[in-house]
């Protein structure tokens, strides 16, 4: 990508993150990025395929950052949870597609979902994850609790520090090592 694209796609990071998908506003993209609403749709063709694009990078930066161990899911509890905490406009851009895209739609979310649930399949099979229990509830279960403080308002490191503890811990009782 170019630097107009680049500036695009961090003009809508923060538009989509703001404002959610209906919300958004592609002249304010344009503006924000420094370019004309034309040039926005000669990249994107529309604002959902734009909002896409933006969601998919986010969850390839945040899988990167947070590396799921179905061997270790109070060690992924805590990354997930420290990602999200550093980055809570990521959150709710994430957020905003799971409230606003429809369910019958392509969701980058759900792709990234059913990848994870497979590796949690595969540790089950393999014995290092107990098999009672559904590979998509223990990926639901484990993320809801580590992105449980993600939404909230920032607070001081010892306050952090502290969730992030209570969170390893629930994961570590429900999934231990």
């Amino acid at each position: 990508m170019d630097s107009t694209g680049d500036r695009i796609i961090a003009a809508a990071v923060a538009e989509f993150s703001q404002h959610g998908i209906a919300g958004a506003r592609v002249e304010r993209i344009a503006r924000s990025a420094r370019t004309s609403k034309e040039r926005v749709y000669a990249y994107f063709r529309s604002k959902e395929a734009l909002y896409r694009f933006v969601a998919e990078r986010e969850l390839a930066a945040v899988a990167e950052a947070t590396r799921l161990d179905p061997a270790d899911l109070p060690g992924y509890a805590g990354r997930v949870h420290d990602y999200f905490t550093a980055h809570p406009e990521r959150f709710r851009l994430m957020r905003w597609g799971q409230l606003e895209l429809t369910p019958d739609a392509p969701n980058p979310v759900q792709a990234s979902v059913t990848r994870k649930v497979e590796q949690l399949r595969a540790a089950q099979e393999a014995g290092q994850l107990d098999p009672a229990w559904d590979p998509l509830d223990v990926l639901m279960f484990v993320n809801q609790i580590a992105m449980s403080w993600a939404g909230v308002t920032p607070r001081d490191d010892a306050f952090l520090a502290a969730r992030r503890a209570a969170v390893v811990a629930a994961v570590e009782r429900l999934f231990p090592r």
